[in-house]
């Protein structure tokens, strides 16, 4: 049985958790009497801890609206599934500071029980992630809060937007929602100097404030689609026409919605294609071209480059690197 502190410590974490306690259900969870709960709950007070105390029929103690409270009590499983969210965020790019998610992720590993170490340690090495760590730029915290605060209460907001060819200008903004997406973030709305639907990278943000008054937010698809959307309608330097002989999930594992389209094709009679099972005709815009032969390797299916002739001559070149390399010898 754990003694007065430990029952002290297991109050606080029950208080934690949020809502109003009645006494009857805290003396049963700490095995004690109500008036050594009571005497415990002072205990806590003394130590700066405000509990208050609600009266009436559903009454108990409860921990102060806001409070910030030290320390913060994790059970085992808590701690390992906070440190695996913040290995996840920094692995994929959805941290919004790579430098606080290390710090957090140190204060918390540094206090783990040496059993629950050795099983976080033996999952991470087991565990493998499809980005690797540093390949995105993180957006800055305070923008994205106040991104979502304007998201949320219908807000114009003004941003500071770099775009990709270094071009710096400032927009008002009236933001539909925010979207993690492929290892970034993401915020989609109307710029209301145009009129338009546009998408935004956060990372790209350098400051963001909310703007008085309020818009109607639009009906129709949500923020997720919108994005989707953008970036399937996007203008590209090329235009690529595929035909994939596989399923759907084969193709969208390697070319998921939000970089390329579907749909069924059915070849002419007489074309060397026609192959049992299905063909696929896929299409995608893209800036530069030398990205997709590895994953069109990568695929290990029958494909047809319908165009640009730039990208079969890419393909070709890749397939000679391959086999040059497999020829030689150790």
């Amino acid at each position: 049985m754990p003694g007065p502190t430990g029952r002290v410590l297991t109050l606080l974490e029950l208080l934690q958790s949020g809502g109003t306690r009645t006494v009857a259900e805290l003396a049963d969870r700490l095995g004690v009497e109500g008036r050594t709960v009571r005497r415990y709950v002072d205990q806590l007070i003394d130590l700066d801890v405000p509990v208050e105390s609600v009266r009436g029929r559903y009454g108990g103690y409860r921990l102060a609206p806001g409070y910030r409270l030290p320390p913060l009590m994790l059970s085992d499983d808590e701690a390992l599934a906070v440190l695996l969210g913040l290995v996840a965020g920094r692995r994929t790019g959805l941290t919004t500071h790579n430098t606080a998610s290390e710090t957090a992720h140190a204060k918390i590993r540094r206090v783990l029980p040496r059993h629950l170490a050795r099983r976080l340690d033996t999952l991470l090495e087991a565990l493998a992630f499809t980005e690797q760590p540093g390949e995105f730029d993180t957006p800055d915290a305070g923008v994205l809060l106040t991104i979502a605060d304007a998201v949320r209460h219908h807000r114009p907001v003004s941003i500071r937007y770099t775009d990709g060819d270094g071009r710096r200008s400032e927009r008002t903004l009236h933001a539909y929602g925010i979207v993690a997406h492929a290892g970034r973030w993401y915020v989609t709305g109307e710029d209301a100097r145009i009129g338009e639907d546009r998408t935004f990278r956060l990372d790209r943000v350098a400051d963001a404030r909310t703007l008085p008054g309020t818009f109607e937010a639009p009906v129709g698809p949500d923020p997720a689609q919108r994005l989707l959307t953008a970036f399937a309608t996007a203008e590209y330097r090329y235009e690529v026409t595929l035909r994939i002989h596989g399923t759907v999930e084969q193709i969208r594992a390697r070319l998921p919605a939000g970089v390329a389209s579907l749909e069924e094709y059915e070849p002419a009679a007489g074309q060397e294609d026609r192959a049992a099972g299905r063909w696929l005709r896929v299409e995608l815009r893209a800036q530069r071209l030398d990205w997709l032969p590895p994953v069109l390797a990568s695929l290990d299916r029958p494909f047809v480059v319908e165009r640009p002739d730039e990208l079969r001559d890419l393909v070709i070149a890749f397939a000679d690197r391959l086999t040059s390399y497999a020829r030689r010898e150790a």
